[in-house]
């Protein structure tokens, strides 16, 4: 079980770090995705800092708007003029040129390349996740629905297989496996955590509380999910049918979105807090979506909905996706991390394949970003690259500036050759 950074207690090589460096913490870097567009007149900041005005779908932010950037204009010029839907989700992270037909050609994602280059400092080189299951077959566009289930890829034909049950994303942190699972993880390491508080400082021994207490909770709501994924296993099996082919809550998912979703959250908290792995995708919902809001009292699932972006009903749906960021970056934010916090580590990246769903304009993305990477990226800031040419607003040009800003010596990314000015 790893543990978060604790200012008492002296870890291998970290004062050897410390004198390589400015900032002797990891970065981190996760991506969570939102398909089928925003709101349009609800999705925008004016001024900044401490002033900065959030309108109606992003007040989720307000309490974190100095850890924010707001970005407008981005595009991603592959997604364009190739038609809807999966032609533009699949090279979201990547700004590759995708293939149609029945063999799936497209680009290595950011997350991946990072992972490659900077993933073996850590356990996990990183964790991709999900919330809704991937689709087969093929769109009218005669693109691969493989496209629009799949945001990270490890290379042009194969996506990063993604993990979309709770439980299993929580075993890889821990290392739950065969009988271990029937155990607490806490209770496994009780006498350890036990003596290490006792060598601890007083503050260290208030955050590592809060951390036992925090895996806890979340083990807690892990263990009611893995019933009800293992009697779907079984059900599966005496019916003959393929999980995948099996509707929530009978495929053993949360059969209420927002518990799947905050899960998911907590889990990619836990991984950067202990350092488990530095590099996270979550993939809120697929592109053209069945997921339903009852909740938020919208009628319609997630992609006819999208078909209604300035309705009231979109609206609530484009606010509770922005309240997913704001909830991950409040869970960061609050593990302190030397003089600041796990969250001024990182960077979170909250992107949208488009951004009317009715017109499936893609012309611009919604995108917003929160935590400084370490330092390197200014915030409490709206960005706006509307009036720019198409060369100096490409979606690939954001994640070059982060992969440079991480330590990674590249001067290509997709199809950008240079960083996002003024970023």
């Amino acid at each position: 079980m790893a543990l978060p950074w604790l200012e008492s207690i002296p870890v291998w090589g970290l004062e050897a770090a410390s004198t390589n460096s400015e900032n002797p913490f990891p970065q981190r870097f996760a991506v969570m995705f939102m398909a089928c567009g925003v709101h349009p007149e609800h999705w925008w900041a004016k001024g900044a800092g401490s002033q900065m005005e959030l309108s109606k779908s992003l007040q989720p932010m307000e309490v974190h708007k100095e850890k924010l950037n707001v970005i407008n204009g981005l595009f991603n010029k592959h997604a364009t003029g190739v038609g809807i839907h999966p032609g533009q989700t699949g090279n979201i992270l990547s700004g590759a040129a995708l293939k149609k037909g029945s063999e799936l050609y497209g680009g290595t994602s950011v997350d991946q390349i990072l992972s490659k280059h900077l993933g073996n400092e850590t356990a996990l080189s990183s964790m991709v996740l999900g919330c809704e299951q991937p689709i087969t077959g093929y769109h009218e566009t005669n693109f691969s629905m493989a496209y629009s289930s799949h945001i990270s890829w490890q290379n042009a034909t194969s996506p990063v297989p993604m993990e979309i049950y709770p439980s299993l994303a929580f075993d890889s942190l821990f290392d739950n496996r065969g009988s271990l699972r029937n155990k607490s993880v806490l209770d496994r390491v009780k006498e350890q955590a036990e003596s290490l508080s006792r060598q601890a400082s007083v503050s260290d021994k208030h955050k590592l509380g809060e951390y036992l207490a925090s895996v806890r909770e979340v083990e807690k709501r892990i263990e009611r999910m893995r019933a009800a994924q293992d009697k779907s296993v079984e059900r599966a099996k005496s019916s003959g049918k393929s999980l995948a082919t099996m509707k929530r809550p009978d495929n053993g998912l949360p059969e209420d979105i927002r518990d799947h979703m905050r899960l998911m959250c907590d889990i990619i908290a836990l991984a950067f807090q202990t350092d488990k792995t530095r590099f996270a995708t979550l993939l809120l919902c697929r592109d053209i979506s069945g997921l339903f809001y009852p909740f938020l009292d919208v009628r319609k699932a997630h992609h006819s909905s999208s078909h209604d972006d300035r309705s009231e009903d979109w609206q609530r749906v484009s606010h509770y996706y922005c309240s997913q960021l704001a909830y991950l970056t409040d869970r960061l934010d609050k593990m302190p991390e030397g003089e600041g916090t796990v969250l001024d580590n990182s960077l979170l990246v909250f992107v949208n394949n488009m951004w009317s769903g009715s017109k499936h304009d893609s012309s611009k993305v919604p995108l917003l970003t929160s935590g400084s990477l370490g330092g390197t990226i200014k915030t409490g800031r709206v960005l706006d690259y509307l009036d720019k040419s198409d060369d100096e607003r490409k979606l690939c040009s954001l994640y070059l500036s982060v992969m440079n800003r991480m330590g990674l010596d590249a001067d290509q990314f997709g199809d950008a050759s240079s960083p996002l000015a003024g970023l």
